[in-house]
């Protein structure tokens, strides 16, 4: 093949070529004025028209926070949820609104003159890219959006005000993390075996055995036999409580100012969730004293206040203080200190104070 057959055809013979004429006009009927571009009294009451319709898009949305708030779960509408309803009609009047308030706005206030642009090369040149920008100020202009200020007043409240449903729905995912300073735990509760619910004395623990633990209102019953916990509630405070049981010579043992008493006969409890991301730890390395966390490897050291020696975790595992009852089975003194679960930014932060403080 040629040299001259292997060119761009834009650059064919050495100078550019000129492009190719757009096809004739195959005979498209002339532009007609629409009523909003001859009359002005018609633009003014679409512009007001288009205004409303963003303006009750913005009351919608803010109708979805109240009824969120106000309307039960348990309420009912013609046989359906009322909140559900209440909420569908308003966040979906709210987008409706918006979407038909844009349409009108292209449809009867934009530019409708068609326009004819020549194909060319994907690579743009610089006068290319300038005239593209030329173009989009004219599409600016175009629109009226500078000019009409009630529609862009309106349409950045409109949108402005659907974050609030968002913002709400975020509730939904779960509790924040100062409602989760709590768990069953409390004074004189047993700690029992996860699995038979058989309450530990400190002589069913070897030295250098962990035990998977859980308190005894796991497996509590009301005075007619039936469990005071169940289902999603048993579920959710089984998850949070749950505990490992280690053993190990006391004198491997260094407590922290304050916890010289946590331990019975050099038996620790320790949260059994870590404090990276939630996952279930129990992998125990009894030679080094060390607990791993399956998930992403965050490593803690029992003898050291679950203090963290590696991973991503930022918090130490939170202790349960331990005593024994009266009848010799392990009992805990009070509930965690310390939050359980997932280390969150503050909590961090607020671990780093009190570890300079120490």
């Amino acid at each position: 093949m040629s040299e001259d057959m292997d060119m761009h055809p834009a650059t064919r013979g050495g100078e550019p070529a000129q492009p190719e004429e757009p096809i004739a006009n195959p005979g498209l009927p002339e532009h007609q004025p629409r009523l909003t571009d001859v009359y002005p009294h018609h633009e003014r009451r679409v512009e007001r028209t288009i205004g409303a319709m963003f303006g009750l898009a913005a009351l919608l949305s803010l109708a979805f926070c109240v009824a969120y708030f106000t309307i039960g779960e348990d309420q009912r509408f013609l046989g359906w949820s009322a909140m559900n309803f209440a909420l569908g009609i308003t966040l979906g009047m709210a987008l409706l609104l918006i979407g038909l308030g844009a349409i009108q706005w292209a449809r009867k206030l934009m530019s409708d003159h068609e326009i004819v642009e020549m194909r060319h090369s994907a690579a743009s040149s610089a006068e290319e890219r300038e005239s593209t920008l030329v173009d989009l100020d004219d599409g600016i202009r175009d629109s009226g959006i500078a000019r009409r200020p009630l529609i862009r007043n309106t349409l950045l409240g409109a949108m402005g005000a659907l974050g609030l449903p968002a913002i709400v729905m975020l509730r939904d995912l779960g509790p924040l993390p100062h409602d989760q300073d709590n768990t069953v735990w409390r004074k004189g509760m047993r700690v029992v075996n996860d699995v038979s619910g058989t309450p530990i004395r400190p002589e069913d623990v070897e030295t250098g055995q962990l035990v998977n633990a859980e308190p005894e209102i796991m497996f509590e019953t009301d005075d007619d036999g039936n469990p005071k916990m169940e289902g999603t509630e048993l579920l959710q405070a089984k998850s949070k409580a749950a505990v490992i049981l280690v053993r190990m010579r006391p004198e491997a043992i260094t407590p922290a100012k304050g916890r010289e008493n946590w331990g019975v006969e050099g038996i620790l409890c320790y949260s059994k969730i870590c404090t990276h991301v939630g996952c279930p730890i129990s992998l125990w390395e009894q030679q080094t004293h060390h607990v791993l966390c399956p998930c992403h490897q965050s490593t803690f050291d029992l003898t050291d206040n679950g203090k963290v020696i590696f991973g991503p975790a930022k918090r130490p595992l939170p202790q349960l203080p331990l005593s024994v009852d009266s009848e010799g089975y392990l009992v805990a003194t009070s509930d965690f200190p310390e939050i359980v679960g997932p280390s969150y930014p503050e909590l961090a932060r607020d671990q780093k104070k009190l570890d300079e403080q120490a």
